[in-house]
């Protein structure tokens, strides 16, 4: 009986940066000389976790900036964020996207700040240009009297510009094969499959923490995947956000998306596999076991560590082996021929998902150790396949 043969995936993620950098606009002789004032920087990587705050002992008056437009309402990560929270989320990713070199924050709390941060990443998987930040605290005497915000920018305004214009094209031809009107569930399918055949999973991949290493390279892990996720779904109009964490004890990402107005997991990175018969090389496999997860499911191998509230999922509207007919709940071996006899003609792997054991054993039975299969399956001369205990699985791989 052949086995599966997964993929240990290994996910790299940002190193937490701290450093001691000065602000570049004045000196600290500057300011002190004209203010009275004295300043902190500290670099932040772009996944460094929340840090411990200083609350401020005053809140001094500071020059009126215009207020940034709440371009993101309607965002999972912004919509959990209190109102000073979103103002600084505003405030940041307007100054990201407008590739300002450095804005003062509205608030003064590093917490605020980080979390905002934090949100704006897990909201947006294509700020392909920016990598962390820097942030400048200016005190007088022990009064905390501004916080200033400097964007870690990876490339010029220039570089950026060209490279969109790359990852335009190919995300126009990558898309070309679905419509805006479609539905969310064949908007989902269709990403999934779409990264599934178009990425190789490389650790140590050029620009793997961001969308440049599959639109560009087609080499990434599952930062740049979960990334891609959310940018492609973006574009369809379909919601979705990163989630981080850890799954088979090594650093991971993945999304949160929703269907049709249900909220379910999706692991593009795992929908990405091989399998191998003892002799050939590896076959390429859509996994789909990881489309459209619920909680759990999600929870089988996957841990969240995010600040966001997560939803409990529990709808199988839009999962896979529902919706496509694949999940079976009593013995039909006719039903369950003719899709095995449809997969055969086209020369393609297909899954079949039962609802318990003793009818995946019966069917394992018949069409495998019987081997009834050829009444559906002509000329067949091997079966392989993968039997699968924890979902409940036989996947046939034609």
């Amino acid at each position: 009986m052949m086995e599966p043969n997964r993929k240990k995936w290994v996910c790299l993620l940002a190193a937490l940066l701290c450093s001691g950098a000065l602000a570049q606009s004045c000196t600290q002789e500057d300011i002190q000389g004209y203010l009275g004032m004295e300043m902190e920087s500290e670099s932040v990587g772009a996944k460094q976790k929340q840090q411990q705050a200083q609350e401020p002992k005053a809140d001094t008056q500071k020059l009126e900036q215009p207020k940034p437009s709440r371009i993101s309402a309607g965002k999972y990560a912004y919509g959990q964020l209190d109102e000073a929270g979103r103002l600084a989320y505003d405030e940041m990713l307007t100054a990201i996207l407008g590739h300002e070199e450095k804005i003062t924050l509205s608030t003064m709390d590093l917490d605020v700040m980080q979390q905002a941060y934090t949100a704006i990443c897990e909201d947006y998987g294509g700020l392909f240009w920016v990598e962390g930040y820097v942030y400048t605290r200016y005190t007088k005497g022990e009064e905390l009297v501004s916080l200033e915000f400097s964007p870690k920018y990876t490339m010029g305004e220039g570089e950026r510009r060209e490279i969109q214009a790359q990852i335009d094209r190919t995300v126009e031809e990558w898309l070309g094969g679905v419509s805006i009107s479609d539905s969310d569930y064949d908007k989902v399918k269709y990403v999934y499959e779409l990264l599934a055949q178009n990425t190789e999973y490389v650790p140590g991949a050029e620009n793997s923490q961001n969308i440049i290493s599959v639109f560009l390279t087609r080499q990434t892990v599952c930062q740049g995947y979960a990334c891609a996720v959310q940018y492609l779904l973006g574009q369809l109009g379909v919601e979705g956000v990163i989630i981080s964490g850890s799954a088979r004890g090594e650093s991971h990402a993945w999304n949160l998306i929703r269907i049709e107005g249900q909220y379910y997991y999706m692991d593009s990175t795992w929908g990405n596999t091989e399998y191998r018969n003892g002799e050939a090389e590896g076959t390429p496999f859509i996994d789909y076991n990881y489309m459209a997860m619920t909680t759990e499911e999600m929870l089988r191998e996957h841990t969240p560590e995010v600040d966001l509230e997560l939803p409990e999922c529990t709808a199988l509207e839009a999962n896979y082996f529902v919706r496509e007919g694949k999940y079976l709940e009593e013995w039909d071996p006719d039903r369950i021929g003719g899709i095995l006899a449809e997969a055969w003609a086209g020369g393609q792997a297909v899954t079949l998902r039962f609802s318990d054991g003793e009818l995946k054993s019966q069917a394992f039975q018949y069409f495998i150790t019987e081997g009834h299969i050829a009444d559906y399956c002509g000329e067949i001369q091997e079966i392989n396949y993968i039997d699968d205990n924890v979902w409940m699985e036989i996947s046939f791989l034609f």
